[in-house]
């Protein structure tokens, strides 16, 4: 065989052994694959088809004491668009592209028809699957796009699509907002919104889904699959319409004087339940106010003039004076320790009882006699302080309350000075919230039943209560009754005839106290003067149902006093609040048979009324005047009538009236009533000559009159 030919064939067996070994070497790959790694691709494979997804839980509501949503979830979707799909023609996108965007205008006019064209065409060019049209759209919006030229034809053949997610909004905006609160992205709680977060947040479920055609997922239902389940709701004491009042009239107040910062606070005297808390501060970057801290449960304050009831009801419990006592100045000040104290709007100087002390916030009337009862033993005083719960926080619910700072002369040597017992009987030295303040004179309204400030009063799932919530008692008697009723009595008489005797009226008693408390600098007083006004009580007086307290920090403008300034808000809530309820108003009393009589027709009327009061044997003095109303008022054997003039605007006085009567006067005027008993009518849920406000339901209250 020539060598040529043996080449040949070594030429071959060398090739057939190398098909020979790369058959094997396939073939044990392929082995390798099916035993070993074959589970593992088949796991990869499989998990690019099924997918878990997360089933968002919808957070739980927070509802008014009658409700109303505070704060509920909503869906919103993220717009985007398939504007790639074949199955939108070159043809179809051309001739529908100016008409979409034309509509996405109209329907979001922050972006001009222009840019939405220009945006869709170049997505249109880069085939885009995914593009993003508007995010945050609302459910009627969302309704209204799947309207749109192209769009209408759903996600397969138009390109919608739509990723619903949810956002927390207010039906009443800012209202009550930083009591409502939030929780934010970085987990930062706030309000009831922070402290209730388990409770409204519920639970996210999970589903398993697998991939089809066009890149839809549909689920699989199998046994790992956790259905979401829903947060619960929290109704809280909130009422809606005191609160809206109480906001309007601190805002009011503090533009008028320019202040930093204010609160208002307004309380159910038997029940602790808030109505309304406002807490409103001075934004300097836009100038404007806002509710963006929550002054009345977060900071403490001197309360200045508003403690001495404290001082005085510790005074009398341990049976160290009389009331009636009277007090001697020579001077217009006193000093102690070489400290000199004056007051800021008393007699200065001169003889008067410890109850005018009171009235008038006298800082020396009421240092001297605290001074004098504990000077040799000052623990005494703050003891007595301590047994009315006064060094305690409330407990309120809301994240951020701290503890009041009432010093003790044993447990805090080094903090107690010579002059600290005579600066704290009226109100420095000591620190509290708005809230602590406004609990402790609750208590003495409710004849010395503390009771702990309330804020929610039912978790509910599916409109059913799970746990309710009743009002907890912090201090069964801070006081002996007889103290009680005497600090009843001193608080009435600031209204009567003392500092707050601007707030007095003829409709309904108030009780309370001034507070005009100077800021500390640092160490002291020293520097420019700063101050907090403040006014705390509760009405109406004799029979107390609401406690309110009102401080307005640094106002700079038109006086500093708490009478000048707190006053005229706690004045405008209670007034607004007894006009609108009708469990507050006092039956209706006159000091003359003064009866109302509807003439529709005076002239025909009138003739015919005359006759019959002239037939019972009663003269009738003229009438001229023309009026569709009038009121008849007998003066000895005459009747008299005189007009009534009915304002439009504003709420009449239909006491006194029969029903039919007064529902016809009502409701002409647009009002709708409610009417509860027999006779005539002897009380309104709205006060008389007071403006609606949006209240059109006037409740009538039916009896012998």
């Amino acid at each position: 065989m020539s060598n040529a030919k043996k080449d040949i064939l070594l030429r071959e067996a060398f090739l057939y052994a190398i098909i020979f070994l790369t058959g094997v070497a396939i073939m044990v790959k392929a082995v390798r694959i099916y035993t070993v790694e074959g589970a593992e691709l088949r796991s990869k494979a499989i998990k690019q088809e099924i997918r878990t997804f997360t089933l968002e839980s919808s957070r739980g509501n927070i509802l008014s004491d009658d409700a109303s949503l505070l704060a509920t979830s909503v869906p919103i979707f993220d717009i985007r668009m398939d504007v790639g799909t074949p199955n939108i023609t070159d043809e179809d996108f051309a001739a529908k592209v100016d008409s979409l965007a034309f509509s996405l205008h109209r329907l979001f006019p922050k972006q001009s028809k222009s840019y939405y064209k220009r945006l869709l065409t170049k997505a249109r060019q880069h085939h885009r699957r995914y593009q993003l049209i508007k995010r945050k759209v609302t459910y009627d919006e969302l309704q209204k796009l799947r309207t749109f030229p192209l769009l209408r034809r759903g996600k397969m053949k138009g390109g919608l699509i739509a990723i619903e997610r949810t956002r927390r909004e207010r039906p009443f905006g800012e209202l009550a907002g930083r009591t409502i609160g939030f929780v934010n992205d970085n987990q930062k709680r706030v309000g009831l919104e922070g402290s209730f977060d388990s409770v409204l947040m519920g639970k996210d479920g999970r589903q398993l889904r697998r991939r089809i055609n066009n890149g839809d997922w549909i689920p699989i239902h199998d046994e790992n699959e956790i259905e979401p389940v829903n947060g619960k709701d929290i109704q809280t004491t909130l009422d809606v319409n005191i609160q809206d009042v109480a906001e309007q009239a601190l805002l009011k107040q503090m533009l008028y004087h320019k202040a930093k910062m204010g609160t208002v606070v307004v309380m159910e005297v038997q029940t602790g339940h808030i109505k309304a808390i406002a807490n409103l501060n001075h934004d300097e970057t836009d100038g404007y106010y806002k509710e963006n801290y929550n002054f009345a449960v977060g900071k403490r304050i001197e309360p200045g003039s508003t403690f001495k009831l404290a001082s005085i009801m510790a005074l009398m419990e341990k049976h160290k004076i009389n009331l009636s006592d009277s007090l001697f100045f020579e001077h217009p000040y006193v000093i102690y320790s070489r400290r000199r104290l004056v007051d800021a709007h008393m007699y200065n100087h001169g003889r008067f009882t410890i109850r005018e002390a009171f009235e008038h916030s006298s800082n020396m009337g009421i240092s001297k006699i605290t001074h004098e009862a504990f000077k040799d033993n000052p623990a005494q005083y703050v003891d007595q302080l301590y047994a009315m719960r006064l060094n305690k926080p409330t407990g309120i619910e809301i994240i951020g309350e701290p503890n009041p700072l009432i010093k003790h002369p044993v447990k805090d040597k080094k903090a107690w000075w010579k002059t600290s017992l005579p600066w704290m009987s009226i109100g420095y030295e000591v620190m509290l919230t708005p809230l602590q303040l406004l609990t402790f004179y609750n208590a003495v309204a409710n004849n010395g039943v503390m009771v702990k400030p309330m804020l929610v009063t039912s978790i509910q799932q599916d409109g059913k209560i799970i746990k309710r919530f009743n009002t907890r008692v912090l201090n069964k008697q801070i006081a002996s009754p007889s103290t009680i009723k005497k600090a009843q009595s001193l608080l009435e008489g600031v209204v009567l005839r003392g500092t707050g005797h601007k707030l007095k009226n003829r409709w309904y008693k108030m009780a309370g106290k001034t507070g005009t408390a100077q800021i500390s600098e640092g160490e002291g007083y020293h520097g420019k003067r700063r101050y907090n006004a403040t006014f705390v009580g509760y009405f109406p007086a004799d029979h107390p149902r609401y406690s309110i307290i009102v401080v307005v920090n640094e106002p700079t403008e038109n006086g500093y006093y708490g009478a000048l300034v707190a006053g005229p808000v706690f004045k405008e809530v209670a007034d607004k609040i007894y006009a609108t309820s009708i469990s507050l108003e006092s039956p209706y009393l006159s000091d003359t048979a003064t009866k109302k009589i509807p003439m529709v027709d005076v002239p025909s009327w009138f003739e015919a009324t005359q006759t019959v009061v002239e037939e019972l044997g009663f003269n009738t003095l003229g009438y001229r005047d023309k009026s569709n109303w009038v009121e008849m008022e007998q003066q000895d054997k005459k009747i008299a009538f005189t007009p009534v003039s009915i304002n439009q605007k504003t709420v009449p006085d239909v006491r006194g009236m029969n029903a039919v009567d007064a529902v016809y006067l009502l409701e002409n005027m647009g009002f709708t009533t409610q009417l509860n008993g027999r006779g005539k009518v002897v009380a309104q849920s709205i006060q008389s000559k007071t403006v609606p406000n949006g209240h059109k339901v006037v409740k009538l209250k039916l009896g012998a009159y």
